[in-house]
C-alpha cells in the first residue's frame, strides 16, 4: 500500500518572495496536521502560464486520493479565479486535499470547503461576464469608429466569427473550451474546427 504523499508546493515569480518563510509556514501547517514529511515543489515561473503547463500541473496529475497539497496561500495555484477553481474542482473530485497557510483554509470536504468552493464558482461566473462585457464594450467602441469587425460574408462563415475576440479572451483568461461551447452554443468538434480554420495558435 502506498504512502499518502504531502506536497509543498512554491511558486516564485519575483526574487523577492520569501520562499524560506513560506517553507517554514508550510512546514508548520503539516506538522499541526501530522501530515507526512513534504515534498517541495518549486519553480521560478509566471502566474500568467497555465497550470497545467507548469511543473505543478505535472505533480498534481501523478497525484491520488488521500494527497495533500499545501501552499502558502491560494492564488500560488493558478493566474485566475478561474484556474484556482478549476484546481480546487478537480482536487475535490479526486480526493486530494489541499490546504492554504493565508486564512487557514482547507479543502477537505467539511462545509467550509464547500462554503468557499461556492463562492469560488460566483466569483469566477462574475469575472467570466466582466470579461465577456468588457470585450462587446470594446467591439462595439471599435465598430463605431468604422472598424470592420470579423470575417467577410460568404461560404464558411461561422456563427461563432462575431465572437472571435470574446472567445479568445475567455480562454485567456482561463476558461476551459468546454465552457466557450457551452456558453455560445455550440459542440466542441465544432469550437476546435472553427478555431483551427481561423489558424489561432492557442492551447488551453
Amino acid at each position: 500500500m502506498n504512502m499518502a504523499r504531502t506536497i509543498g508546493y512554491l511558486r516564485v515569480s519575483t526574487l523577492e518572495q520569501d520562499v524560506e518563510k513560506n517553507k517554514a509556514d508550510i512546514l508548520f501547517l503539516a506538522n499541526d496536521k501530522r501530515l507526512p514529511p513534504v515534498e517541495w515543489v518549486e519553480e521560478k515561473v509566471s502566474g500568467v502560464k497555465d497550470w497545467k503547463k507548469r511543473r505543478f500541473g505535472e505533480v498534481f496529475d501523478s497525484l491520488k486520493n488521500g494527497d495533500t497539497i499545501i501552499v502558502s496561500e491560494l492564488s500560488r495555484l493558478g493566474r485566475s479565479t478561474l484556474q484556482i477553481l478549476e484546481i480546487m474542482q478537480l482536487a475535490k473530485e479526486r480526493g486530494i486535499a489541499v490546504h492554504a497557510v493565508k486564512g487557514n483554509w482547507s479543502l477537505n470536504g467539511g462545509m467550509e470547503s464547500k462554503i468557499v468552493l461556492t463562492m469560488l464558482a460566483m466569483i469566477s461566473e462574475i469575472e467570466r461576464d466582466l470579461i465577456s462585457e468588457r470585450t462587446k464594450e470594446g467591439l462595439r467602441a471599435r465598430k463605431a469608429a468604422g472598424v470592420v469587425l470579423g470575417r467577410p460574408k460568404g461560404p464558411g462563415k461561422s456563427k461563432l466569427d462575431q465572437y472571435k475576440e470574446e472567445i479568445i479572451a475567455l480562454l485567456n483568461n482561463g476558461s476551459t473550451k468546454t465552457f466557450v461551447a457551452k456558453r455560445y452554443g455550440t459542440s466542441l468538434p465544432n469550437l476546435f474546427n472553427w478555431w483551427k480554420k481561423n489558424g489561432i495558435n492557442k492551447e488551453s
